[in-house]
C-alpha cells in the first residue's frame, strides 16, 4: 500500500486555509465548509455533533450570534435566509472542536481530510508568531539596525574628514627671507 504525498491532497491547503475565519479572536471554520470538505451534508455534520454534544464544549465549537452572520453575510461567506439559505446560525469549529470531529466523523475520506485541516492550523500557526516572539523579534532587528546605524555614521564622519581640504598652518614652517625694508 503506497502512501499518499501531500501534492496528491484530497483538498488543497491553500484552499482549507481560505476556510478558516476569525470569529471572537479564534481562528475557526464553520459547519457548512467543515461538510462541503468532509463529503456529507451540513444537516448530518450538526447532527453528529448534537449527538456528541459532550464531545464540544463552548471552546472547541459554538453557535455564532445574529450579528455575526449579518457579519458573515456581508463577507459573501454564507447565504442569505430569504433566498433558500439555512435557517439556523452556523457552528464555528476551533482547532481543537475540528480535531473532535474526527472522533465522530468515522468515514476515510473524513481522517484524510481532518488531517490536512490540522496540516493547515499548524501552518497558520507558525505564521502568526506569538506577540512575545514578535516583539523580541523586532527588538533585536531595532538594535542591529541602531548598531548598523552608528557604524555607518562613524564611516561617513570619517570620509567627511578626508574630503575636507586642509587646514592651513596658522605660521608658515620654515625659513623665509624677509625683503629688505620689511618689519618684523
Amino acid at each position: 500500500m503506497s502512501k499518499k504525498s501531500s501534492t496528491d491532497a484530497l483538498v488543497a491547503l491553500d484552499e482549507i486555509q481560505q476556510m478558516v475565519r476569525v470569529v471572537r479572536g479564534q481562528r475557526v471554520m464553520l459547519d457548512f465548509d467543515l461538510a462541503r470538505l468532509y463529503g456529507v451534508t451540513t444537516t448530518r455534520l450538526n447532527e453528529q455533533v448534537s449527538r456528541n454534544c459532550e464531545r464540544f464544549p463552548e471552546d472547541f465549537a459554538y453557535q455564532l450570534t445574529r450579528q455575526e452572520v449579518t457579519d458573515l453575510m456581508s463577507q459573501n461567506a454564507i447565504s442569505r435566509t430569504q433566498h433558500g439559505g439555512r435557517r439556523k446560525p452556523p457552528r464555528a469549529f476551533t482547532e481543537h472542536g475540528v480535531a473532535m470531529l474526527s472522533s465522530v466523523l468515522r468515514s476515510p475520506p473524513a481522517v484524510r481530510v481532518n488531517i490536512e485541516i490540522m496540516r493547515v492550523f499548524v501552518r497558520l500557526r507558525r505564521l502568526m508568531a506569538t506577540p512575545g516572539e514578535l516583539v523580541e523579534q523586532l527588538t533585536g532587528l531595532a538594535e542591529t539596525v541602531r548598531l548598523h546605524d552608528n557604524q555607518i555614521k562613524a564611516i561617513a564622519q570619517a570620509l567627511n574628514r578626508l574630503m575636507e581640504p586642509p587646514a592651513k598652518p596658522k605660521h608658515p614652517i620654515g625659513f623665509h627671507a624677509r625683503e629688505k625694508g620689511q618689519k618684523r
